[in-house]
């Protein structure tokens, strides 16, 4: 439960890439490069996943010349850092990594992100203990940075902007809004829906209990069973055909019968349980039962206006996620182009400049539906091409949107009218056709 939770979450998030978009066109060209991409995707999705599991997620930038000729973007999970906060925004943030643990010592990898840099360390410890800085060649997985540091063990960003960027599922965090260092975190989706989720664990054995129960079972005479000599017991032989007549008042046989026994299972009551639990379970996520493909039983195909109807709780939630991802990547992205601008002499985004990030919309009418609203705006003459252009198609830009009217004008005939023409006409006496 708590697993298909959190997918349907990262789902409604990034079922299709965001459009993240900049002023700056040469910036704009370029960051399409570095983000439209599988991988970027794939990222996002994972991030949005352990979001919701663990109440938020870390974005880096990281590059490596031997896989990609520009910056990429790397997920990191809230459990693997520790942020610094300047009121409620990230100001700096260490991640860490265990490369080597063989029982007496761990060896992990801090990389702290602060403005202008990356400082990387090698420390040697213990299980609880961070211990102390040894140099990067200690081992093979961090020998890499040895060579690019500097003397301080950072490597230079060429950016102001941080390189790293945190997302938070959902706020405010219940557990810390009153711990100053830990308020801006983010909440899980299954803050507070544990006890709904032990209850989920109790109600499937018991119903699995039942089933093994109901196995169908022979109560059999003693004077039916095939005795072994004294000592060496009884057995029933299930094949046997023919049992030899016995005395039925023999003390302790029980009768001559064999009686059935098979016990009932409460399939309704538990799948009642279990689907009650779900619910409650989403609900305090946020989440709507048709969002997981849950329907009543000979329920019959929905409209898209009845599917978006019975989907308003997941839809809420979207929008509420989106807008903490919209921030995240924001950020993240001005980061991304002025380390591309130190590492392969990309455009860079100006320092006044910000990145807009754009969610796609989750649902959409059907086209009959779609078609038909935009018939009845032309009939009513309140609503112009280009209005309904952008209604059929929302996820055209402007010169897409203009290129679709240009062609309906030219399939239909339409000419724009010339305005001197029109005064001419006025003054003439004449009137011209009124334009559409």
């Amino acid at each position: 439960m708590a697993s298909d939770n959190a997918t349907a979450s990262a789902d409604l998030l990034f079922g299709e890439p965001p459009r993240i978009t900049v002023t700056d066109p040469a910036a704009q060209t370029r960051l399409d490069e570095i983000t439209h991409s599988p991988t970027v995707h794939s990222a996002l999705l994972e991030g949005a996943e352990v979001a919701a599991a663990l109440g938020g997620a870390y974005l880096q930038v990281v590059w490596d010349r031997d896989i990609a000729p520009h910056p990429m973007l790397d997920g990191v999970h809230a459990d693997a850092a520790v942020p610094e906060w300047r009121w409620s925004t990230l100001a700096a943030v260490t991640c860490w990594s265990t490369v080597e643990d063989d029982g007496s010592r761990v060896l992990r990898h801090l990389e702290r992100h602060e403005p202008g840099r990356i400082i990387h360390t090698l420390h040697a410890g213990t299980a609880d203990d961070l211990g102390r800085p040894v140099p990067l060649t200690d081992h093979p997985a961090t020998e890499w940075a040895a060579a690019l540091v500097d003397a301080d063990s950072s490597i230079p960003t060429g950016t102001r902007r941080l390189t790293a960027a945190y997302v938070p599922n959902v706020r405010p965090s219940r557990a810390w809004r009153g711990v100053r260092e830990l308020a801006p975190l983010g909440r899980s989706d299954f803050d507070g829906v544990e006890p709904l989720l032990d209850a989920l664990d109790e109600t499937y054995p018991s119903w699995m209990r039942d089933v093994r129960l109901a196995e169908a079972r022979l109560i059999a005479p003693s004077g039916y069973l095939t005795p072994h000599g004294p000592g060496q017991g009884a057995s029933w032989d299930d094949d046997q055909e023919v049992f030899t007549e016995f005395n039925a008042l023999t003390k302790g046989t029980g009768g001559t019968e064999i009686t059935a026994t098979q016990f009932a299972i409460r399939v309704q009551e538990h799948q009642q349980t279990a689907a009650e639990l779900v619910r409650a379970a989403l609900r305090s996520a946020g989440i709507s039962p048709s969002t997981l493909g849950e329907q009543e039983p000979g329920a019959a195909a929905m409209t898209a206006t009845e599917v978006a109807d019975r989907q308003q709780a997941s839809t809420r939630t979207r929008a509420k996620k989106a807008l903490h991802w919209s921030a995240g990547l924001s950020a993240i992205a001005g980061a991304l182009l002025d380390v591309d601008r130190l590492i392969a002499g990309g455009p860079g985004l100006a320092p006044g400049d910000r990145a807009v990030v754009e969610s796609p919309p989750r649902s959409q009418p059907d086209p009959q539906t779609l078609a038909a609203t935009a018939e009845m705006l032309h009939r009513a003459e309140t609503a112009s091409t280009e209005t309904r252009v952008r209604m059929v198609h929302p996820d055209c830009d402007d010169d897409q949107v203009d290129a679709e009217v240009d062609r309906i004008r030219d399939e239909s005939g339409v000419v724009d009218p010339d305005p001197a023409a029109i005064l001419r006409d006025a003054a003439a006496g004449t009137s011209a056709p009124r334009p559409e």
